[in-house]
């Protein structure tokens, strides 16, 4: 790998490059690369040669970075690198947004890769391929965050925030969008660490205004870098949640929502459940109406049918005085347990088994016949096969009975899942299997009385 970092480093002639294409820093030879390179080397007069050439090595590191063999992927590299000079000048501009992509993906894994390498190549390829200057200092600058390296990475989004070069296009404006607002996320982290500083003071401490005029200042830079961006339409999660945190912290709880509102319900907007997650978080610290919070969980509900969060919404169609929420209510439940993720969740059978017995008191057979009618053909098998009910006593006795009283009141007294239940000996759950079995046979769907 020190070859490969030294030949990125390093100018290189052509008698270097005919040598580094078919013998690598690790003595690798290629004899089937020989007669391909030999070619390009006396002038390029066998243009398909050189195309099959970098073609073959592109496959070749691309399966390599695949199977991540990384040195071999590096070994692949000195022959690719020739595709600078390829005669099909489409080809041509496109090779340094390849190699970069290949290139830093092989340092940023390879064992023997290190900072120095990372950032030669990195900027090497800003020079190389200057209509990618802006992309690749922007992933060169992720690469300087994942190693911590906040003032490198900062300085590097600074530089290439003022880099000029060519007309403005449509694309260009988003990337530069893009890098003023990763900016701005640094300048939040430097704005929570003064924030948490700022807890910590007492409001009579000498350092108190200072620090809090700190605070204000880095709030500012980081809302004047972040708000461009985040109305644009895409994905600005990590964007959106930092903005809105300042706001709140300075009182703006309407600009909060107005913020939170349009990125959750603009059209414009691709579909993005954590838009739907961030507002209702928000609005429930605010303790809106019931209805306010209803409405944003049954978009999420659509997206999403098995969040966390549908728990949260069946208990707020629950208490709902609307029959239609209540209603409503029973299809989340069943619709979270549609999902294998969710089917030990024992939180979700205990709703269940209360909330259809409660149902079934009230008279509201068809409700419960309505969801169960599109399920009765694949649940059995899916959640009350005998060997579930065997497996689920082994690992957790208390959702066993859960999933035993909704088998029961959905299948009968027949049911196998149910049967086993009822028969296993346990002494702190002998009375609570005692009445799920009264409870079973006196509003049991199957039952004939009902």
């Amino acid at each position: 790998m020190s070859d490969f970092s030294e030949e990125l480093k390093g100018p290189v002639t052509d008698d270097e490059e005919v040598e580094t294409s078919v013998l690598s820093g690790a003595g690798m030879h290629f004899p089937w690369l020989q007669t391909y390179v030999e070619t390009v080397a006396i002038g390029g007069k066998r243009r398909k040669d050189f195309a099959q050439t970098t073609s073959a090595c592109l496959s070749f590191i691309q399966e390599a970075l695949l199977k991540h063999q990384w040195q071999q992927a590096a070994e692949y590299m000195y022959s690719y690198f020739q595709t600078l000079e390829d005669s099909d000048s489409y080809k041509r501009q496109a090779a340094p947004e390849i190699i970069w992509k290949l290139g830093s993906k092989i340092l940023f894994y390879h064992p023997k890769s290190n900072m120095e390498s990372f950032n030669t190549f990195a900027n090497r390829m800003k020079n190389i391929g200057v209509m990618n200057y802006l992309k690749i200092s922007l992933q060169h600058a992720l690469y300087l965050l994942h190693h911590g390296m906040l003032k490198d990475a900062k300085r590097n989004l600074s530089e290439a925030e003022t880099w000029r070069h060519g007309e403005n296009t449509s694309s260009r404006e988003i990337l530069i969008n893009l890098i003023q607002a990763y900016k701005g996320l640094l300048q939040y982290y430097t704005w929570s660490e003064k924030k948490m500083e700022l807890s910590k003071l007492d409001k009579d401490d000498y350092a108190y205004n200072a620090v809090a005029q700190d605070v204000f200042n880095h709030s500012w830079k980081t809302s004047a870098n972040i708000s461009a961006l985040i109305k644009i339409p895409g994905v600005w999660d990590p964007f959106v949640k930092s903005y809105v945190e300042m706001l709140e912290f300075y009182g703006d709880r309407d600009g909060a929502q107005e913020v939170l509102t349009n990125y959750a319900y603009d059209e414009k907007f691709p579909s993005n459940p954590n838009a739907h997650i961030y507002l209702y978080n928000f609005l429930k610290r605010q303790k809106p109406p019931r209805s306010k919070l209803i409405s944003v969980l049954k978009i999420l509900y659509q997206i999403v049918p098995s969040h966390k969060l549908m728990l949260e919404f069946h208990t707020l169609l629950r208490k709902s005085e609307k029959e239609e929420h209540r209603k409503l209510g029973l299809e989340v439940l069943f619709g979270v347990l549609d999902f294998a993720g969710c089917t030990k969740n024992i939180t979700a059978w205990k709703y269940l088994a209360k909330y259809l017995k409660n149902i079934l008191m009230g008279n509201h057979l068809a409700w419960v016949q309505e969801e169960w009618n599109s399920r009765k053909n694949w649940w059995p098998g899916f959640h009350f096969s005998y060997f579930w009910a065997k497996s689920d006593w082994k690992e957790d006795t208390a959702l066993a009975c859960e999933k035993a009283f909704v088998a029961g009141l959905l299948l009968g007294k027949g049911c196998r899942y149910f049967r086993y239940i009822l028969k296993q000996d346990h002494q702190i759950l002998g009375k609570k299997i005692k009445r799920m079995k009264r409870s079973v046979k006196k509003y049991s769907i199957v039952n004939p009385r009902l």
